[in-house]
């Protein structure tokens, strides 16, 4: 059985505007070691409000997955290279995993890591 634990690792969803930049972005983010991994979704059609106008795309979603002490330096430097004005990027808690899985994000992210 696997022993599922809390753990100090996090998700970071973030919405591109292409595949594209979802791919150089996560592909630098790996690189840097500011994330273990990062799953880009397909796309999918955006509603939104921005500045006063009721807005429609496409957009491609990505969620990365990182440590806790890398979520905040990652989301900063997903926001110097994106091309949004005001990126969605959210950092979820990963409530509970596997041991073996949260060993492998923290191995593979983090300032230990870089």
């Amino acid at each position: 059985m696997t022993t599922i634990l809390k753990t100090e690792t996090v998700s970071v969803y973030v919405v591109f505007a292409s595949d594209e930049e979802a791919r150089r972005i996560g592909r630098e983010m790996i690189e840097r070691r500011y994330a273990a991994c990062v799953n880009i979704l397909g796309p999918c059609h955006s509603i939104y409000r921005w500045q006063g106008n009721i807005e429609e795309s496409t957009e491609v979603a990505a969620i990365f997955k990182t440590s806790w002490e890398s979520g905040q330096p990652l989301a900063a430097a997903i926001t110097e290279r994106h091309s949004y004005a005001v990126p969605a990027i959210a950092i979820w808690p990963i409530a509970a995993t596997s041991l073996a899985y949260q060993s492998w994000v923290l191995e593979n992210s983090g300032a230990a890591a870089r």
